[in-house]
């Protein structure tokens, strides 16, 4: 038996989005076709980059210039997608304070999707969860390697911060372990690196082998807003989902992909590759021309690790190894 997992990006619906999302139907953020791709998996996991509120006052630190909150109305929007958790582990959590947090995990509870990679305090933050399709179990746990201060305390809220330039600490290592005791995949989703790189850094390929030795089966990384190559069961960008960002010209952050992976009790076997346009506030399946460039771009980053990728009716696959037990 087997299962498809859904997974994507980072996944923004404040600023521009929560206004198209205040006169649109919640299905019209994402094109039919691009829906029908959910609809298809088994489960669907991504990564959150906004708080859902009407509350809160932004986040006030030194250098932070971009604030996302979505509407009560985005939870809806990501159930109908058929969201079934998402990670909160990132650098937007806590945008418009704690207030607004504490309202995106409610909204989201209310939705019925599971939240990983932030919590009430520190314990809850760095708690995993399991998610469980056709017999399968798939473990699912969130982390980010920035900011610092939104890092949840012991009695305080926030995300689960891990300093992976330092190597991965013993919590994420022992979530993991816990993680493997009562599912039978281990997904890590890591918000880690800077934005707007084309490939990820030294310490995010050392972090992600340590992850893998340290029992996780499946890496699915974020932050870069732009899609890096797949090494075996490393996704280490996943790129954008849905945005209202300004487009780089030769970075093409509005080209992305939806990933479908296709795993059983063993892990990883094959991922299928969407290749998805972020037009403004809306996610549509990419046109012929489009498909070719990211084709182009995906086979030059997976290259690199030695992954080949193959072409079949618009869509891209590649194999992915399954973990020595």
């Amino acid at each position: 038996m087997s299962i498809t997992l859904a997974l994507a990006g980072d996944t923004m619906l404040g600023r521009d989005v929560a206004e198209r999302l205040a006169v649109v139907s919640p299905h019209d953020l994402f094109a039919a076709a691009v829906r029908d791709r959910f609809a298809a998996a088994d489960l669907a996991v991504l990564n959150l980059e906004c708080c859902i509120s009407t509350r809160g006052r932004k986040w006030t630190s030194p250098g932070k210039m971009f604030h996302f909150r979505a509407p009560p109305k985005a939870a809806d929007a990501l159930a109908l997608l058929g969201v079934d958790c998402v990670n909160l582990a990132n650098n937007h959590a806590l945008d418009y304070g704690y207030d607004a947090f504490a309202d995106t995990l409610e909204h989201l509870e209310n939705a019925g999707i599971a939240v990983v990679g932030a919590g009430l305090d520190e314990r809850r933050a760095r708690a995993g969860t399991v998610l469980e399709a056709h017999g399968i179990r798939v473990g699912v746990l969130g982390l980010t390697d920035h900011p610092v201060e939104f890092a949840a305390g012991p009695d305080r809220p926030g995300v689960a911060y891990a300093d992976l330039s330092s190597g991965v600490p013993a919590w994420v290592k022992g979530g993991i372990a816990a993680l493997r005791a009562r599912a039978d995949v281990v997904l890590v989703t890591p918000h880690w690196g800077p934005n707007m790189i084309a490939e990820p850094l030294p310490y995010v390929r050392r972090a992600a082998v340590e992850l893998l030795e340290s029992g996780a089966t499946l890496i699915a990384g974020h932050s870069a807003h732009v899609f890096h190559g797949v090494s075996g069961p490393i996704l280490y960008d996943m790129g954008d989902f849905i945005d209202d960002y300004a487009v780089d010209a030769d970075l093409r952050n509005d080209l992305s992909l939806l990933w479908l992976v296709d795993l059983d009790e063993r892990g990883p076997r094959e991922v299928t590759a969407v290749p998805l346009a972020l037009d403004y506030c809306r996610t549509r399946i990419a046109s012929e021309n489009e498909r070719a460039w990211i084709r182009d771009r995906l086979s030059v980053a997976s290259a690199e690790f030695g992954t080949p990728v193959e072409e079949h009716d618009g869509v891209f696959t590649m194999h992915m190894a399954v973990p020595a037990q």
